[in-house]
């Protein structure tokens, strides 16, 4: 089974038909921005029942003649309209093309620019505990909240500088799960300090815990440039650059980004005259990231950057201003679903609604990112 526990908006699986792969759905998310104010969310949230959704992809395979073949990759070659793969089994497989879906530290998809990603990282725990303050039909998708730090001389600066927030997912009065995340981070946070946080944040809110069910370390790779577009591996998932550059989210966009790259992949091969080599590999890559697709990514990637400027406070506004947005706006960020105009309908809309002292964050700190969204923009439309 997949180790992370994965969250989705409820309204995502339903429109890929995996609903049924939900073991436990809130019909309403929270958001603390501070002590004093908390938004409510009419979106409902829900936890990935990984085994299900493993055992429904498996079936589907199954049913449509998937073969598997366990081993590990060593060497990948490629012809001019053949690819090979050497494992370590001694087992060497061909094919017209490969399709590379095994996340983030993949060897085999090459890269023509810098790597300058920000990271998200985090610390997440199962537990029984013996009590909770955690409302049962709310999932708590952030809390900024930091006077659980008010007698932890050694961590508060450094969280007022590069904060981290609490995702909760409460399942009954004893079972919940929680996770202290840097929300994005260039150079990664500390997993140490991350623990420390946490531990702070537990015994101020009164939770003991009874037992640890699952334990987690989860790292994020996120924004940066996408791979070199074409290549001879095909990409998807965690190396593709599918994962969201401000939030993480990738499992969504994965399930419904896949059915349009097989279905490319189908065209070519399936066609009478067989389409293969470099223009399949066009093809491809273009059927997954069309010019449209990558300009919303630069966008996105531009709130990554402007997240990594941002301090406690500085994060506290962008939020509280984020999620007074239309439900159009902020749902369709949030799932990567708003075309490149309608994010910078959204920018507008969310500079309108910003705090005096957000609206000066953003003219002194977005400049520079902007710039380079928008040369980043110019370049994939030329």
């Amino acid at each position: 089974m997949w180790p992370n526990n994965y969250g989705v908006w409820v309204d995502e699986f339903e429109s890929l038909g995996l609903d049924d792969c939900l073991d436990k759905t809130w019909p309403m998310t929270c958001v603390h921005i501070n002590d004093n104010k908390t938004k409510y969310l009419d979106r409902a949230y829900g936890r990935v029942n990984r085994k299900d959704l493993k055992l429904k992809l498996l079936s589907d395979c199954a049913t449509n003649g998937v073969k598997f073949h366990k081993a590990k990759v060593w060497k990948v070659d490629h012809d001019e309209f053949v690819s090979s793969i050497s494992c370590d089994d001694g087992t060497e497989l061909k094919a017209d093309l490969i399709v590379d879906a095994s996340g983030f530290s993949s060897k085999f998809v090459e890269y023509d620019k810098p790597r300058n990603q920000g990271y998200q990282i985090a610390h997440g725990i199962l537990v029984e505990v013996d009590r909770h303050p955690f409302d049962l039909d709310k999932m708590l998708l952030m809390d900024w909240r930091d006077s659980h730090l008010g007698n932890e001389p050694s961590l508060r600066p450094h969280n007022s500088k590069f904060p981290t927030f609490l995702y909760a997912m409460p399942f009954d009065s004893n079972l919940v799960f929680l996770e202290e995340t840097s929300l994005v981070s260039r150079p990664m946070l500390s997993y140490t300090e991350i623990k420390k946080r946490m531990v702070a944040r537990l015994r101020h809110l009164g939770i003991k815990v009874r037992a640890v069910i699952e334990d987690e370390k989860c790292v994020i790779p996120m924004g940066g440039p996408l791979p070199r577009i074409p290549q001879n591996v095909m990409a998807i998932g965690g190396n593709s650059g599918i994962v969201h550059p401000s939030t993480g989210y990738t499992v969504a966009q994965t399930m419904a980004l896949a059915p349009f790259l097989a279905e490319t992949i189908a065209e070519c091969l399936g066609s009478t005259r067989m389409i293969r080599g470099a223009p399949l590999y066009h093809k491809a890559w273009n059927g997954l990231w069309p010019l449209e697709r990558r300009c919303s990514r630069e966008y996105y990637n531009f709130g990554m950057e402007t997240l990594l400027k941002l301090d406690l406070n500085g994060t506290r506004r962008f939020f509280d201003a984020f999620f007074e947005l239309k439900p159009h706006y902020w749902h369709g960020f949030l799932s990567s679903r708003l075309s490149v105009g309608e994010l910078f309908m959204m920018g507008i809309s969310l500079f309108g609604h910003a705090s005096t002292t957000s609206k000066l964050d953003m003219v002194r700190k977005c400049p520079a990112p902007m710039a380079r969204m928008m040369g980043n923009m110019a370049l994939e439309a030329i």
